[in-house]
């Protein structure tokens, strides 16, 4: 619909504003996450894993509020996945249009040190039930066809070395007040004068916000599970520069759609497709239209050979 085609690109633009201002929310002046810790009520300071499953729900917990504030102005109410492993994370709701949703995901990833220029890599949910059968009810939210765009809402930050930070530390931190019994019986707790003492997990936030397919890969994200994998390069991450950038997002939903389930035949026998390269050549189209990508393997382009 073009009515839902011109607030779509109304709701990116406003999205994409909006996480220019995360990074002050969530990070001080030098970059370091604004949290430093869980504390408990006698004021023990325990420091965060760098886990990335602890780093991505705090900071989706750090940013929800406003990210409500943000929908509230925009004339959208958000709607939580109501299990756990179900898609999308939010669900943007028109409050004058119920039948004009939004998927958002939120995607974290640090910056790579053995590969400098990636991000560690992210997965950009399932191609299985929902994906495939877009009236489908099971692990979503709402039907797939029901959305007008999915969006991931993108977090790349820096994980702080083991050498200088210690994740089993306890702190006890003056500026919270007078140190207690119990803190004092915690031997190990080191005393600090200030909560910004304490050495952030990670730090060096950026945020972006692109459409799914436009962060794409030609494969799977991770092990045996249906997960659609996505580019780690940096600079492209940041364009939206996925190998399905040129092709257009119905190319990426008949490949994912198809993923490993079509055969071609090749030396005599019938294979399945796993290539975006395999899968123009079984289509009969022109794969100059595949975006060639860095790859952590091969940092020069790649085309999904």
């Amino acid at each position: 619909m073009k009515k839902h085609a011109a607030l779509k690109k109304a709701f990116m633009a406003a999205l994409t504003q909006f996480v220019t201002e995360l990074r002050d929310h969530v990070a001080d002046e030098d970059g370091q996450w604004s949290v430093k810790g869980f504390i408990d009520i006698y004021r023990n300071v325990f420091t965060v894993s760098s886990d990335t499953k602890i780093v991505s729900k705090i900071l989706e917990i750090h940013i929800f509020p406003k990210l409500l504030a943000f929908a509230g102005q925009q004339g959208y109410s958000i709607v939580l996945a109501e299990k756990q492993n179900w898609y999308p994370d939010l669900s943007f709701v028109s409050k004058a249009d119920p039948g004009l949703k939004f998927a958002v995901d939120l995607k974290t990833s640090y910056r790579d040190p053995e590969f400098t220029g990636h991000v560690n890599g992210f997965t950009l949910g399932s191609h299985g039930a929902y994906f495939k059968d877009r009236a489908s009810t099971k692990n979503i939210q709402f039907p797939y066809a029901s959305y007008a765009a999915h969006i991931c809402l993108g977090v790349i930050y820096t994980r702080v070395g083991a050498d200088e930070l210690d994740e089993t530390r306890t702190f006890s931190v003056k500026e919270l007040g007078h140190v207690t019994r119990k803190q004092k019986a915690e031997g190990s707790a080191a005393i600090v004068e200030d909560l910004r003492s304490i050495t952030s997990v990670v730090r060096d936030f950026e945020f972006f916000v692109c459409e799914k397919w436009q962060l794409a890969s030609d494969k799977q994200g991770s092990g045996n599970t249906a997960n659609i994998g996505a580019i780690t390069w940096i600079e492209d991450i940041r364009r939206g520069h996925g190998v399905f950038s040129r092709l257009g997002e119905k190319w990426f939903d008949e490949y994912w759609m198809n993923h490993g389930q079509a055969t071609m035949l090749r030396e005599g026998k019938s294979v399945p497709i796993r290539t975006l390269a395999d899968f123009m050549d079984f289509k009969g189209a022109d794969k100059k239209l595949i975006v060639p990508v860095r790859t952590k393997t091969n940092p020069r382009k790649s085309k999904g050979l």
